[in-house]
């Protein structure tokens, strides 16, 4: 894993490509390269993972007309070397950057449909002055890109970009109104209106100082219906132990996230039966107020007993000092995730004793795994009453239930499925994942009337994706769930947190689910094989019975997040309402400081839970105190 920076001028300053380059520097502790001529600057800073004396980078081809920057793992590179040596060109290293390169002397920009893994790499072509961008399929690895006076630049991260204090600042409102939305930032904006992201699966050509964009993959949702349980779970597993093994591939240490749910349990069950030494393995508790909580330990362990893997765990300790503004650092926006927290310990803890780890990411929505989409099931069954029941009776009496005093979901998340279920499918969905009431959306902004037309751009955005052509079935498909949380939620929140928490540390994280191979296959699973009699996961659990415990599997999900309902109302509260003082709030007069009282007092008094807002507006206030308060 890497970061790369690079930049489209004239006169590109030495001293300046290097400093914005070590921006990146915890991405690639090791080694740091660069390429400078009359139109472009490069930058690379290196993780050595794979050829560790060679493939610095940048490399280049054979007549040195051609050079690249890379970050990432190319797993097949081995099979697609063995090709290219067929077809007459010749290597100079052992890694798989350099494959990259040539695939792109003998394919052009269609190299990527022969690429598997996870990447985002820059080529420049110094004969025809082309500067050629690609990220990977499922967004696994970050690009970024933006123009300005000085010209066209791109980066890992964005703050490689921010770098140069001349690039323009400020706050796009589109992309703010969807993070309270969302709490995180979609589709291919960032909070910075000159700053944007290279989607998922497209690659960008630059030439004469204009730029194209092009998609080259997309996953499309056709279930085979006549085919059995037999032959999914046969098919889907096979191509799964092949994707772990193809993803332990590593010259350093290497080990695995063991949460002790389905997903990071099957890695490590599949990862072991493929290695000949004990797995490295590492969980994360809760402590505090909240000691208990949420806390999975007990179930990874019995997987690590089962498959005597190294285990080591870690107690979470709610302690913000520096904490908050590290995070914020780390995603350069703001993003509100809480699984950002132990996600953070988990790749220290981890990085201490291994430079490669494996993730049961992705798993979730290859076979249908959140809470939200057995709701998504259950609002099509409720939408078979009379509208006015629902509205006029279900509905109200669910929202004068009072909350629960022990800071568990289950009554917030009944109200939210109740006001949204009897919406039509794609609203329904979007209410599932939208984060704000109704009642608050329209005061939440000191500017509301402002932010109206931002809040539909970000519900067209993501019902765009769910009413999507690539998803055959009617609207109450699951499968548009499923394919909707790929494009958004996916890339932008949880791929997004998992690659910053960890390269953070240094840490290089793989997520086998997210084969795109197997991830094709899992498309053509029925929906109704992966939920089924209201058990999510259905096919999933059948597939890993002779894997795992029977605890593991039949346990209730309970997700890698932080208890943060109880966080925010005892450990962190003086943190909260010093970050959201009045002071703070007039800084920039973005929210309305009335509604903000509010909520804090419905949070803290028990009347509702507000966590997921509330620690989106701590990280967005935090973010702002850092890059745009000049006072």
């Amino acid at each position: 894993m890497c970061g790369i920076y690079g930049i489209a001028a004239r006169d590109v300053d030495r001293n300046f490509l290097e400093n914005a380059t070590n921006t990146l520097a915890h991405r690639g502790p090791d080694a740091a390269g660069y390429y400078l001529d009359d139109h472009i600057g490069l930058g690379h800073r290196r993780l050595s993972i794979i050829d560790l004396s060679g493939s610095d980078q940048p490399i280049f081809n054979e007549d040195r007309s051609k050079c690249i920057v890379f970050n990432g793992e190319i797993y097949n590179y081995t099979g697609l070397r063995n090709r290219l040596l067929g077809l007459g060109h010749s290597f100079a290293t052992n890694g798989d950057t350099e494959t990259i390169l040539h695939a792109y002397e003998e394919w052009g920009e269609a190299c990527v449909e022969h690429l598997s893994g996870m990447f985002a790499f820059a080529i420049w072509d110094s004969t025809e002055r082309v500067l050629f961008l690609a990220r990977d399929r499922l967004g696994i690895k970050p690009l970024f890109y933006g123009s300005y006076k000085h010209g066209f630049c791109f980066a890992s991260e964005m703050k490689a970009i921010l770098a140069d204090e001349q690039f323009p600042r400020g706050i796009d409102d589109a992309a703010l109104a969807s993070y309270f939305m969302l709490s995180y930032i979609p589709g291919e904006g960032t909070i910075y209106p000159n700053i944007r992201k290279l989607l998922p699966g497209h690659t960008l050509t630059w030439r004469d100082s204009s730029y194209s964009t092009r998609k080259y993959w997309d996953l499309d949702f056709v279930p085979d219906q006549g085919k059995s349980e037999e032959y999914f779970i046969r098919g889907a597993m096979d191509l799964l132990s092949e994707a772990v093994g193809s993803h332990m591939v590593s010259e350093v240490p290497l080990g695995a996230f063991l949460s002790g749910g389905l997903d990071s349990s099957a890695i490590v069950a599949l990862m072991s039966k493929s290695s000949e030494n004990p797995v490295n393995t590492f969980c994360m508790g809760f402590g505090g107020d909240v000691g208990g909580y949420l806390d999975e330990r007990p179930y990874a362990r019995q997987v690590a007993e089962r498959y005597a893997t190294r285990h080591q765990e870690y107690e979470v300790i709610p302690s913000i000092a520096g904490l908050v503004e590290t995070i914020v650092r780390a995603f350069d926006e703001p993003c509100a995730d809480d699984s950002v927290i132990p996600s953070y310990f988990v790749c220290k803890v981890a990085r201490e004793n291994v430079t490669v780890a494996l993730s049961g990411l992705g798993g979730d929505e290859a076979f249908a795994g959140y809470e939200r989409y057995l709701g998504f099931a259950l609002s099509g069954w409720l939408r078979r009453f009379p509208a006015a029941i629902l509205t006029g009776v279900l509905q109200p009496a669910v929202e004068k239930l009072p909350e629960r005093s022990d800071g568990h979901y289950t009554v917030n998340h009944m109200k939210r499925f109740v006001r949204s279920a009897v919406l039509p499918p794609d609203e329904c969905y979007l209410g599932f994942l939208h984060k704000m009431k109704p009642n608050i959306r329209t005061i939440f902004f000191a500017n509301p009337e402002h932010f109206d037309p931002y809040y539909v751009s970000c519900r067209d955005l993501v019902l765009g994706h769910f009413n999507s052509g690539s998803v055959s079935g009617n609207a109450n498909s699951l499968n548009r769930a499923l394919y909707c949380d790929i494009k958004t939620y996916l890339p932008e929140d949880i791929l997004c947190v998992t690659d910053r928490m960890s390269m953070q540390h240094g840490l290089e994280v793989r997520v086998p689910f997210l084969d795109h191979r197997f991830l094709e296959f899992c498309a053509t699973i029925p929906a109704e094989m992966k939920l089924r009699f209201m058990q999510k996961k259905y096919l999933m659990k059948k597939a890993v019975r002779t894997l795992l415990p029977k605890e593991v599997i039949s346990h209730r999900k309970q997700g890698f997040v932080g208890p943060m309902t109880r966080w925010l109302k005892n450990d962190l509260k003086s943190f909260v309402i010093e970050t959201l003082s009045e002071e703070n709030l007039r800084k920039h007069n973005l929210l309305n400081r009335g509604t903000v009282r509010t909520i804090l007092e419905e949070h803290f008094s028990g009347r509702e839970i507000h966590d997921t807002l509330i620690w989106s507006m701590v990280i967005f206030q935090t973010w702002y105190n850092i890059y745009l308060d000049r006072r």
